[in-house]
């Protein structure tokens, strides 16, 4: 117990920010940082995947399906792979480990919020698409008016539930050398090299605390829906 305190004592800073503000922004912020701008930046284009996604247009529907698909279907440490390397070739210039995995979430997570949307807007009764364009509103207006806020607002505890896991998702930033969480974890391990139990205990402890409070947010939300108004 007094190894495990002396460890987080002596490294509770580098854990929470990394070398900030004496070098770039890592730990624990960096993660929150990273999973919280990458669902950000992916929900427009996820709503905008979602709703090709539910479109009776065949020409519209398809290919956005057949995208939805094959990234689903990918592994997220392929989709970094591809990010890391088609990056540069793409904009000419190297990378940083930041926007390359910011990249990559963005992709991965607007294939899921896909889902969700096309899942919270055919969840919706049909009367109130026909019953909005019998009132002379546009296609448009009723999505933007009528479908998607009350799609939206159930859709709340699966966007949680996403967020929890992009969280864990971060972790895979090690791989590119992205000073996240897992990574500053493994440094410590690697400076202290006797308590590897106890550098990882603490890792799993803030994953743990993080992704099961947010988790205790979403069925809260998701209890509050089933309540009778």
């Amino acid at each position: 117990m007094s190894s495990f305190t002396e460890l987080v004592d002596t490294y509770w800073l580098y854990f929470l920010v990394g070398q900030y503000p004496n070098g770039p922004l890592g730990g624990l912020a960096l993660t929150l940082v990273l999973a919280s701008l990458g669902l950000i930046l992916a929900l427009p284009l996820g709503v905008l995947l979602g709703i090709a996604r539910s479109s009776e247009r065949a020409w519209l529907r398809r290919p956005v399906s057949a995208l939805v698909f094959v990234v689903r279907g990918t592994p997220l440490l392929m989709v970094v792979f591809w990010a890391y390397f088609f990056l540069p070739v793409v904009t000419g210039q190297k990378t940083d480990q930041f926007a390359t995995m910011l990249t990559a979430l963005v992709v991965f997570d607007a294939v899921y919020l896909a889902e969700i949307v096309r899942a919270g807007l055919q969840a919706l009764p049909r009367g109130q698409w026909l019953a909005a364009r019998s009132l002379g509103l546009s296609e448009g207006q009723v999505l933007r008016l009528v479908m998607l806020p009350q799609a939206l607002r159930h859709m709340l505890p699966s966007l949680v539930n996403q967020f929890v896991s992009t969280i864990k998702e971060t972790s895979l930033g090690t791989i590119i050398g992205l000073s996240e969480l897992s990574f500053v974890a493994g440094q410590i391990n690697n400076q202290v090299l006797t308590m590897p139990l106890q550098v990882y205990g603490c890792l799993a402890l803030c994953y743990f605390l993080m992704c099961f409070g947010l988790s205790r947010l979403a069925y809260a939300l998701e209890a509050r829906q089933r309540r009778p108004a």
